[in-house]
């Protein structure tokens, strides 16, 4: 007899070896051919894998997202079938399951084109309707090298190489054979509706000095109405893109003259950035922080004795040579802030000291890996150190979280997303510290988010060697998840610089350190700002708030006299002053997304009035200037 627990403490009981497909048939007629694998004791296994002995089920559904994950692999391999129909010469590379979608890597004779990835999916549609069973199979490593050997695919010879297994794992769908773990759905025909993307260059395993593969993306659904969400999403997304955006309206640049990864702000993106920095500083100073300023670069052993250069050397830019001594650009500020509060023997009663700084950091990113604003290689951090005791910890913590939830929603972020990063169940060797450290800000940590009655999720391992976290996700207009703020508690650079405090009994006692943003990086925090509001950003955000828009050349000194009282009022204002229509006018100053233009003509003149026409709202007709300014200061102040 074979003994199969199901969830929900169902048990099932046969005579003979059974395949889990057989399990899914008979516990439940409504679930019948909607289950797409089987877990056995947490492992993956097709339908078709026999169970000869007792053992632990769980059904994986097709609209799970471990059923989403298999479904993607499916078809990245049926692709890789229709590509190798198409082009007999290509050489495979590898072919994942990505969040929410898949992609392959192939080595061609060949730049593909949007019409290549249309015959490819033609041919992937009649695959799909040729029913061709998944089949794995199992052979000696050795024997996988030479059937790869024979079929001249050096990049899977390389990567079963690369394996510790003696045995090696195949799946054959039709004429097709890949190397794959598995598991797979059980039939092309299972595979749902699909939709090739894009095509990008991607370096083999990703290693500049390996060739360069074509990578194609897809994405595939269970059904029709999913792909069309999904495509619809993504046409959104590509609306967004703060990439295209950022050009259109001005913002930045990326100069190749003076290197990849480095921003270059315009006017009207330094606009931006100055009212999102004066904003940050105004709230930091509210809350009892001190700003600090520190160097960019500073003397390799400061690194060394940080722990940088050992754990974050392939991150740092190498070092400069400086009368004979190595320095090297920053890669983070924290050793710096240690620096300044080691000046002086620190009291328990000066405790806490809250130190903000907007420090720009240098880290050696792949230009492969480069994206926009959101991957860079010199960015600005709102960063910010607390040395505080041990009984302030919880406090400090609340209060940044106060801190963060303020800003966040400033910023027009309402909804996120929040993980307590905290040590792995026995892997204590992995971190450093005492446990009795560890125990103390875990709960400090907990104890914060409980008082606030945040809801998170407890992230088992996914802690920093130097101590526990919480990360925060925020969650832009179209429901994508950001790196926000974070709140880290460090052991080990107090230890490592021997960081004290003279307590009420004399003695020296280490402080606590906590690492904290409340925004992240500025360039990244930026390019978030973009994809959530595409471009047209809150009325206190805004480069230009306003844009007079005189109809003829005789209105330009009511225009100009206008434009006068807005920046003495403090509103960011321009007046268009060019000969050009009026129709044209306005048609610039919408796609430059300005809030309010104000058009004015004779009856403006006359009546000592100002047309308003909003982005939000239209045409609103004409109302007095003070009127205007009076709800224009208004909707500033609420950052509304």
């Amino acid at each position: 007899m074979v003994k199969i627990k199901l969830p929900g403490g169902i048990e099932r009981k046969y005579k003979d070896k059974v395949t889990v497909r057989n399990v899914a048939n008979d516990i439940s007629t409504k679930n019948r051919g909607s289950a797409i694998a089987g877990k056995l004791n947490s492992t993956l296994v097709d339908l078709d894998y026999a169970i000869e002995t007792d053992t632990k089920l769980d059904l994986v559904m097709d609209n799970s997202e471990e059923g989403l994950e298999i479904l993607r692999h499916s078809t990245a391999h049926v692709m890789a079938q229709a590509v190798t129909r198409l082009y007999p010469d290509v050489k495979l590379g590898i072919g994942p399951s990505i969040k929410d979608g898949f992609y392959y890597d192939f080595d061609l004779g060949r730049t593909l084109t949007q019409e290549d990835l249309e015959k490819i999916e033609e041919e992937m549609k009649r695959i799909i309707g040729a029913d061709e069973p998944f089949k794995r199979s199992e052979e000696p490593r050795e024997d996988a090298i030479k059937r790869m050997e024979k079929l001249n695919q050096r990049y899977k010879v390389e990567l079963i190489k690369g394996l510790q297994d003696q045995t090696v794992s195949f799946y054959t769908q039709g004429d097709f054979i890949d190397l794959c773990k598995g598991p797979h759905v059980s039939s092309t025909k299972k595979i749902g509706a699909f939709k090739l993307l894009s095509v990008a260059g991607a370096y083999w395993r990703g290693k500049e000095t390996n060739p360069m593969l074509q990578r194609i993306y897809g994405t595939v659904f269970t059904s029709k109405k999913e792909l069309d969400k999904h495509l619809k999403l993504l046409e959104e997304i590509k609306k967004r893109d703060h990439r295209k955006i950022g050009v259109a309206l001005d913002l930045y640049s990326f100069q190749d003259n003076a290197g990849a990864g480095l921003v270059f702000w315009h006017p009207k993106g330094g606009v931006i950035r100055n009212i999102i920095e004066t904003f940050w500083r105004e709230e930091h100073y509210k809350r009892g922080y001190d700003l600090i300023y520190s160097p960019h670069i500073a003397k390799i052993d400061l690194w060394k004795k940080s722990g940088h250069l050992d754990f974050y050397k392939e991150s740092m830019f190498s070092p400069i040579d400086v009368e004979g001594q190595e320095y090297i650009l920053r890669p983070m500020n924290c050793p710096f802030a240690i620096l300044m509060y080691k000046t002086k023997i620190r009291s328990y009663r000066d405790l806490p000291l809250r130190w903000g700084e907007l420090g720009t950091v240098y880290r050696y990113e792949r230009s492969g890996v480069l994206h926009g604003l959101l991957r860079v290689r010199g960015f600005t951090q709102d960063d910010s150190h607390i040395f505080c005791r041990p009984d302030q910890l919880k406090d400090e913590i609340v209060g940044v979280i106060d801190l963060a939830q303020y800003m966040l929603e400033s910023f027009g972020f309402k909804e996120y997303e929040i993980e307590l990063a905290v040590r792995g169940m026995g892997e204590e060797e992995k971190y450093t510290g005492d446990s009795e450290k560890w125990v103390l800000a875990e709960e400090a940590l907990r104890s914060a988010l409980e008082e606030k009655e945040l809801d998170f999720v407890r992230m088992e391992g996914e802690a920093k060697f130097y101590g526990p976290a919480i990360d925060i996700k925020i969650k832009d207009a179209l429901g994508r998840g950001w790196q926000g703020p974070t709140i880290q508690v460090d052991f080990n650079l107090p230890e490592r610089f021997d960081v004290n405090y003279i307590d009420s009994d004399g003695l020296q006692h280490k402080v606590v350190m906590v690492h904290r943003t409340v925004l992240g990086a500025m360039e990244r925090f930026l390019g978030c700002l973009i994809e959530h509001y595409a471009g047209d950003f809150p009325l206190w955000l805004a480069p230009t708030q306003v844009r007079i828009l005189p109809i003829t050349d005789k209105h330009n000194d009511y225009g100009i006299r206008i434009k006068n009282k807005l920046s003495e009022m403090g509103i960011r204002s321009d007046c268009d002053l060019r000969n050009a229509k009026i129709g044209y006018k306005i048609r610039e100053g919408t796609l430059e997304k300005i809030p309010y233009l104000l058009i004015i003509g004779d009856k403006e003149i006359e009546e000592e009035t100002v047309s308003v026409r909003s982005r939000k709202k239209g045409n609103e007709g004409s109302v007095p200037l003070s009127q205007f300014i009076e709800r224009v200061e208004k909707t500033v102040k609420d950052k509304a």
